[in-house]
């Protein structure tokens, strides 16, 4: 029985830290044991937001690719593409976009949001706002039945079921399946500072940072802020350095807890344990990187054998599409 195929990606925006690694990274590995996975670099998504300043998407490439293989991503069980390298993913949005009422990307509630967040960058770009139309392209170029998501993107996906509906009512036939969300569940994971993990805040600790650069980021992070002297009963619920514990060493968390509450340690002695714990975590990763990177061509193999996978694949379904729109020659 042929396994059901999960499409997912990340734009190239640079290393990828601590927060992609808990967040979706150890999902993907995971994923790979049960399903067909397409894991696809999203040059096209990036570009839509760094128009203006793109110099920087092929360096960014090579460091997620990086990442993810150091994570256990293999491309001998995933295929793991570059966006732009499938010319389809452009052809399919441009259908779709001549299938997807206005409103309904108007009323998107991320480009609501992002518009109003995001000041630093101009996204008043056509775009940005057709987005939408190329994420629902992604997935079902691929026939992809699953997407892993978290609950704050569920809307996102049932966007991109609307906009299948919509092609399939009107063409008559049910050409693509409507892709299901899978629900991942990911740990709460803070940044240095306890605001959110990124690289925008520069608070993050990157897979590929050394032992030296974890264990100084780690000694920076704010702790209990009510705990000022040794003696000091602590909260460790209210620590971020003890909520680390939860994520990454578990079994130790109780412990640690208790050390924590009971004036048993300081906060000197509990990062220094934490900053081993992370650097034990990331000394397999650290390693296949630095394997991987030395040589200059390995990722641009993994990529074009990637495409050449994914061209297949798309190929059929669009030549489906062109028929059914008459575009192209007539069959």
């Amino acid at each position: 029985m042929e396994k059901k195929r999960i499409l997912s990606g990340m734009r190239p925006t640079g290393r990828l830290h601590l927060g992609n690694l808990v967040g979706a990274l150890s999902n993907w590995r995971a994923l790979q044991d049960d399903y067909q996975c397409f894991f696809m670099v999203a040059d096209y998504h990036a570009l839509m937001s760094e128009y203006e300043k793109p110099v920087g998407l092929f360096d960014n490439t090579r460091e997620v690719v990086l990442d993810w293989i150091a994570c256990g991503l293999d491309p001998e069980r995933s295929v793991i593409f570059r966006q732009s390298d499938v010319p389809a993913h452009a052809e399919l949005h441009l259908v779709l976009s001549c299938y997807t009422p206005l409103g309904w990307l108007e009323r998107c509630p991320t480009y609501k949001e992002q518009m109003q967040q995001i000041t630093e960058r101009d996204l008043t770009n056509y775009a940005f706002l057709g987005y939408p139309c190329l994420q629902a392209a992604d997935i079902i170029l691929y026939q992809a039945h699953v997407v892993p998501v978290g609950e704050d993107q569920l809307p996102h996906l049932e966007l991109a079921r609307e906009i299948v509906r919509r092609f399939n009512n009107l063409v008559g036939r049910q050409v693509f399946p409507e892709p299901q969300g899978k629900l991942t569940q990911s740990p709460r994971l803070l940044g240095l500072d306890r605001r959110k993990m990124s690289k925008s805040y520069g608070n993050q600790i990157d897979i590929a940072d050394d032992e030296e650069t974890v264990s100084k980021k780690i000694m920076t992070m704010i702790t209990d802020p009510l705990r000022v002297r040794l003696k000091d009963p602590g909260h460790p619920d209210d620590c971020n350095v003890c909520q680390w514990y939860k994520v990454f060493s578990p079994a130790e968390y109780d412990a640690i807890a208790d050390q924590c509450r009971n004036s048993k340690w300081g906060c000197t002695d509990c990062k220094k344990r934490l900053a081993a714990v992370v650097n034990e975590l990331l000394a397999e990763p650290r390693a296949k990187r630095k394997v991987l990177a030395a040589d200059p061509d390995a990722v641009e193999k993994i990529l074009t054998r990637g495409a050449e996978q994914a061209r297949a694949r798309a190929a059929e379904t669009m030549r489906e599409v062109f028929s059914l729109t008459g575009l192209g020659k007539k069959p």
